[in-house]
């Protein structure tokens, strides 16, 4: 059987895949911020809150959440579609392990800088945002590059709650034409391409980052 004629099923697939991740890692860059913030400047009951969600979601496997939400949620009246719950799972798993990295550059701007601040009287949010924030936006990025390549990895498990991923699609593919090489050859050429837009995507925002482009009035404030 010829397998070429299920490359749009391919090409429908790896479209999902990019959606879920680019949209799953939107959602967890904002709660990475949220939560890693509330971290460093939460205070000491907002602090742990949010250490308790990247606890959570570092701690406990992608896959026992992806089937938690899916299959347990509706148990008490609260049910998602399978996009939506692959999209919320894979943002709060992002957003554990980005918190932790705006929380470390958030930690890493030097106390001089901070004393600095306050002998200008800024408060603490003038502070965050003026003065630690576009400095540890800059170190962040390479860790959140690592992220997004790592969501767009695990983006496979969505195929778990039967979302028509690219996984799912040639799984599927798979067990019409029974030819595992062929299909799983381009499968992982297919991760390997979306792998490196993504790369290069970041690259440009990093270097837009750097070179004070994407805060230009804290750069200039």
């Amino acid at each position: 059987m010829n397998w070429t004629a299920y490359l749009p099923m391919l090409w429908q697939g790896a479209v999902v895949t990019m959606t879920i991740t680019l949209s799953a890692i939107l959602f967890g860059v904002i709660l990475a911020f949220v939560f890693g913030i509330l971290r460093v400047e939460g205070g000491p009951i907002l602090s742990k809150v949010a250490l308790c969600y990247t606890e959570v979601f570092r701690g406990t496997s992608l896959f026992v959440q992806l089937f938690w939400f899916y299959y347990a949620l509706p148990l008490v009246g609260l049910s998602f579609d399978p996009i939506t719950t692959g999209i919320l799972v894979l943002a709060a798993h992002a957003g554990g392990y980005g918190a932790e990295i705006v929380r470390g550059a958030l930690s890493s701007v030097s106390v001089q800088q901070m004393e600095a601040a306050r002998a200008l009287n800024f408060n603490r949010l003038q502070t965050l945002f003026r003065i630690s924030l576009p400095q540890a936006v800059v170190e962040m990025m390479p860790a959140f590059g690592n992220l997004t390549i790592e969501t767009l990895k695990l983006s496979s498990l969505v195929s778990l709650i039967s979302i028509a991923d690219l996984t799912f699609s040639a799984q599927s593919i798979r067990n019409i034409t029974l030819d595992s090489t062929s299909i799983y050859s381009v499968t992982l050429v297919c991760y390997f391409a979306m792998s490196l837009m993504l790369m290069v995507v970041v690259r440009v925002i990093e270097r837009m980052v750097r070179r004070g482009n994407a805060f230009p009035r804290a750069a200039h404030s």
